[in-house]
């Protein structure tokens, strides 16, 4: 069995909010806990920039939450995803795109489209930097129209949570174990210092 829960559109209101936090840690100390981002797939046809976009949200839901997480690739009934698992496998493959996307310019400006320029450069570095990145995500293409791809889902979040209980959760009791040496710790220093003013003020 599982239970899905669907957080606030706002990816900021949820996931660096200090609700957001105390919701999913409360979720992960409780039983095994996935994220799932869903990617607007034709979007992301329409434009690597935006493919660039969605993938540095995943990495900082992924670096704030410390918790599997299934990129869902969404309405596959428009556009097939299959392009976006390549760029995130083979990050030449992207490379690629960003140069078709360069000479085709698609109503972009020459500093946005263009191979030249701050803006496509900076996508250049990202896609080098997040190639790495991408081997801890877990991918599946769905079709929330026509529920082509559900039972896919739930395989790679079944996989996703395999991961919780090999990885995330030991370093979710490393962190827990040492929030609770960080009390002790607090509780000592607190006893040493009321024993000291006892002491000075002639009570102890």
């Amino acid at each position: 069995d599982y239970i899905l829960i669907d957080t606030p559109g706002q990816i900021e209101a949820f996931t660096w909010s200090a609700s957001g936090t105390i919701v999913t840690s409360a979720l992960a100390t409780t039983f095994p806990t996935v994220l799932a981002f869903v990617i607007d797939t034709p979007r992301c046809a329409a434009s690597v920039h935006t493919f660039m976009s969605n993938m540095l949200y995943a990495c900082s839901m992924l670096y704030r939450a410390k918790l599997p997480m299934v990129v869902v690739l969404n309405k596959t009934d428009v556009v097939g995803c299959e392009f976006v698992k390549e760029w995130m496998d083979d990050y030449e493959t992207f490379q690629e795109a960003l140069d078709d996307a360069s000479d085709a310019g698609n109503g972009y400006s020459d500093e946005t489209a263009g191979g030249s320029g701050y803006y496509s450069s900076l996508t250049r570095s990202l896609s080098l930097v997040l190639d790495e990145f991408y081997n801890h995500l877990h991918k599946v293409g769905v079709s929330a129209a026509t529920g082509d791809g559900v039972e896919e889902f739930w395989e790679v979040v079944r996989r996703a949570a395999a991961d919780y209980e090999e990885g995330y959760l030991a370093d979710l009791k490393l962190r827990i174990e040492e929030q609770q040496a960080k009390e002790r710790a607090k509780k000592r220093v607190g006893a040493r210092r009321l024993a000291r003013d006892l002491k000075e003020d002639g009570k102890l």
